[in-house]
């Protein structure tokens, strides 16, 4: 049986996550029982949730336990197989994890085909977590409307740049938020936002006037990836009956949240917040995959991927989310 590397957690983090969290790992991959099939990972992609998933509290998913490789969605190759539908050679997609190889049971996976799309890499970002989100998020949630101003913060990342190119598809006036001169010019000139806000070394009252100055009359939407003095800050701006889609507080995820102050302008102005997680809309992905490969197929759309290899570069690429330095969607390259 091949040989198998898993980066693996052994000590919850405490704030930031450091090298003494993990170990890498060297196991015999397991012998397949009927149904089952070994999965060689080829990428792996790396998400601001994970951080939560090591974290043993309650959540949407169970917690990662101690000595389990760092849970991850992955897309690879079929290297051995007691499975029919899924023949060796074949490529897959499935929730497995940062290691070479991921021992799927039957009913877990999908077969993807990898000439479907300009790279296979898009499976795990535009059809992967980043482009139902952006879509499911912004139009079921949001319900922009033409005319609208949608504000996105973390404008710069996997799912904020498809978020800011989806409201400009269907009319809306774009205002992004992200961290330094570079990515606001990204914003601009990469993604199309209307307007682009360096969030770096303001407080919550500069970016409430830099908001209001990019969106003078106002915001319909609030798309919310970073939170803290930026959720505060955009809350200051919404109009009557605005919307407010919570789908990321990665700035509290290595800290203590930092207290919300503006939340009564839900009630002077008749506005909304929800939170949204693709787990509940798991069911919609197929309403939102066509669209997103039309958009593709016509220009409409630009995924930006970034990619960093080897297994032993796993926390150095997962840190780089926290630190921004990051441009597009985190993927790590492990064959």
């Amino acid at each position: 049986m091949p040989i198998n590397r898993r980066f693996t957690l052994v000590r919850r983090p405490v704030g930031m996550p450091v090298d003494a969290d993990f170990s890498l790992v060297s196991e015999t991959a397991p012998a397949l029982e009927e149904g089952q099939f070994l999965l060689r990972n080829h990428y792996a992609s790396l998400d601001p949730a994970m951080r939560g998933w090591m974290d043993d509290r309650p959540s949407y998913m169970p917690p990662i336990r101690l000595g389990d490789p760092i849970r991850a969605s992955t897309l690879g190759v079929v290297a051995e197989s007691r499975n029919p539908d899924f023949p060796v050679g074949a490529w897959a997609s499935g929730l497995g994890g940062i290691e070479d190889y991921t021992l799927h049971q039957r009913g877990s996976g999908r077969l993807i085909d990898p000439q479907a799309l300009p790279s296979v890499t898009n499976y795990l970002s535009l059809f992967g977590g980043v482009g139902p989100t952006a879509y499911l998020g912004l139009l079921d949630v949001g319900q922009p409307k033409a005319g609208d101003t949608v504000l996105v913060s973390g404008a710069a990342g996997g799912v904020g740049s498809l978020v800011g190119q989806i409201a400009k598809i269907k009319g809306c006036r774009t205002v992004g938020i992200a961290g330094g001169p570079r990515k606001c010019e990204r914003l601009l000139r990469d993604y199309g936002y209307d307007a682009a806000i360096d969030y770096r070394g303001k407080s919550a009252e500069e970016l409430t006037a830099a908001i209001r100055e990019a969106a003078p009359d106002g915001v319909d939407v609030q798309f919310e990836n970073v939170g803290g003095i930026i959720l505060d800050a955009g809350l200051m701006t919404l109009n009557p009956k605005a919307r407010v889609v919570l789908c990321g507080l990665i700035s509290q995820y290595n800290s203590e949240p930092v207290p919300v102050n503006n939340l009564w302008q839900l009630i002077v102005k008749g506005a909304r917040i929800e939170g949204f997680i693709m787990t509940q809309y798991a069911h919609r992905i197929a309403e939102a995959v066509p669209e997103l490969s039309n958009w593709l197929k016509e220009g409409k759309l630009r995924i930006d991927e970034h990619i960093e290899a080897g297994i032993e570069n796993a926390l150095p690429a997962f840190l780089r989310l926290f630190e921004g330095t990051n441009e597009g969607k985190m993927i790590l390259k492990l064959a």
